[in-house]
């Protein structure tokens, strides 16, 4: 009856079910204005939004990065730590059985003291003890103790593998932005170059000008001026490249003196990302995520802390030989066994249990207002995205007209300079305007696409999160994070 009982019993759970908590999310971002909207086509490639740039360089260091960075070796081992924690909190569900096997040797004596006050007689003997014993014990979850407590870690190994995405989504998103700024730079070694060398072909001109008389000794020093500060430009790049290539080299995983990142023509393309709504972004955020799990975990911390106020029940049993001979140990008579339940309460702890309900209710606030700052701060990032991308886009069309016109500018009064028209002061500033109308024009690119990265991470990028959980269970029925639906970011 007892058994029936307990049975009938743990069919409830002390504590609350698990809500995801309450959240008023706009219809849509505020800087959506002009931008492409998520389509069912999934235009953003889940698991592989590096390849959107087109840089078959650049896939392969993203897939050096997730085998062999050490910070992702570092998380992965954290989550397989998270993942054990779950077997060990689900074995608790079952019997435990174990066995044991043992000598021990004792001794007793008796006597009395014989003398003018005392008479004493000593005997005594050495006793051998053999025992073999088989022990169960099964704890009875009446009061769902053990099913918050698997709750609560299953909820804690969720939020491990969002952890893991989220780790890694950030590193792919550093490697990334560090590339593609890699590139840039690149793309303007190569402009200083050509400058240093039109500016080098200027300088033997304005020389043999001067030599023929036609032009002033201040031409000459204003053209080398011009020659040698472009030339220290153009290596001022060296070490900024230098230390971009050496933060890839770390991210995947090998010291800087292994890796040499070849010098190439090509700029990665500035793609076209759409955006999804702001409620599917907490389904695809990885930090977002891991802080939902936290959440669900610090709520079934409340019913662990609520079942402490019930009894236990435990039922136990054991069997065995035991007897004072090796010869006849294991024989009939020398059988033992016993068999039955056990109920265990707490009566009276100075109020360490309301302590720890307290506590435990307090942890579930304090997750909640952590799991809604995420949910605001990812709000922020992506308008932040959206605004920068935007801005850098009319930026960068104002920018082109100025540097069409600057080359427009540098045409005609080159052509003037070589007729005799204007003095090589005035060719000096058209070309230092020109330069820095190019440069410019790059450093627009640039911020461009690191925007772009920095926009997808926001939106949860492409990490897949249902790969790591395929064998578990998800907890209270809530869906996985990384299972959104089919619109894209």
């Amino acid at each position: 009856m007892l058994l029936a009982l307990s049975v009938a019993l743990s069919a409830c759970a002390l504590g609350p079910d698990y809500q995801r908590p309450h959240l008023q999310t706009p219809p849509q971002f505020k800087q959506i204005e002009g931008w492409t909207q998520a389509t069912p086509g999934d235009a953003l490639e889940r698991g592989n939004w590096w390849q959107l740039y087109g840089d078959a360089e650049l896939n392969a260091l993203v897939e050096r990065l997730n085998i062999s960075n050490q910070n992702l070796a570092a998380s992965e081992a954290q989550y397989r730590q998270a993942r054990a924690l779950v077997s060990g909190a689900r074995a608790a569900l079952y019997p435990s059985l174990s066995s044991s096997a043992g000598l021990s040797r004792s001794s007793q004596g008796s006597g009395s003291t014989n003398s003018s006050t005392t008479n004493t007689i000593r005997t005594g003997g050495i006793s051998n003890s053999y025992d073999l014993s088989l022990n169960a014990a099964w704890e009875l979850d009446i009061w769902g103790k053990l099913r918050r407590s698997l709750e609560s870690t299953r909820a804690g190994f969720e939020a491990s593998a969002a952890d893991l995405a989220a780790l890694k989504l950030s590193l792919q998103s550093e490697l990334v932005q560090n590339y593609l700024q890699l590139r840039v730079l690149d793309d303007q070694q190569r402009l200083l170059d050509a400058s240093v060398a039109a500016y080098a072909r200027s300088l033997k001109l304005t020389e043999n000008q001067y030599n023929a008389g036609i032009v002033p000794k201040s031409d000459v020093s204003q053209a080398l001026t011009q020659l040698k500060s472009t030339q220290a430009q153009a290596i001022d790049l060296q070490w900024q490249r230098a230390q971009l290539e050496h933060a890839i080299a770390v991210l995947i995983g090998v010291p800087p003196s292994e890796l040499s990142i070849a010098v190439r023509e090509q700029l990665p393309v500035l793609p076209t990302i759409p955006v999804a709504l702001p409620s599917q972004l907490l389904e695809r955020r990885p930090d977002v995520a891991a802080a939902e799990r936290r959440v669900m975990a610090a709520n079934a911390d409340i019913g662990v802390a609520e079942a402490a106020w019930y009894p236990d029940l435990t039922i136990s049993a054991s069997g065995g030989y035991r007897g004072s001979s090796f010869a006849d140990w294991i024989d009939l008579p020398n059988r033992f066994w016993s068999l039955g339940p056990q109920l265990a309460l707490t009566l009276f702890d100075g109020g360490a249990r309301s302590a720890e309900l307290e506590r435990s209710e307090a942890a579930y606030d304090q997750t909640v207002a952590q799991y809604r700052q995420a949910v605001l701060d990812s709000f922020r990032e992506v308008e932040d995205s959206l605004v920068q991308l935007r801005v850098l886009q009319q930026e960068a069309l104002i920018q082109q007209e100025a540097l069409d016109a600057a080359r427009e500018s540098l045409r005609l009064i080159d052509n003037q300079y070589r007729a005799g028209t204007v003095d090589f002061n005035a060719v000096v500033n058209v070309q230092a305007t020109a330069l820095n109308n190019e440069r410019t024009n790059l450093s627009l690119l640039g911020s461009r696409l690191t925007a772009s990265v920095q926009l997808i991470a926001a939106l949860g990028g492409g990490w897949q999160l249902e790969q790591l959980l395929q064998a578990q269970p998800t907890a209270a029925n809530q869906p996985a994070p990384g299972t959104a639906g089919t619109a894209a970011p």
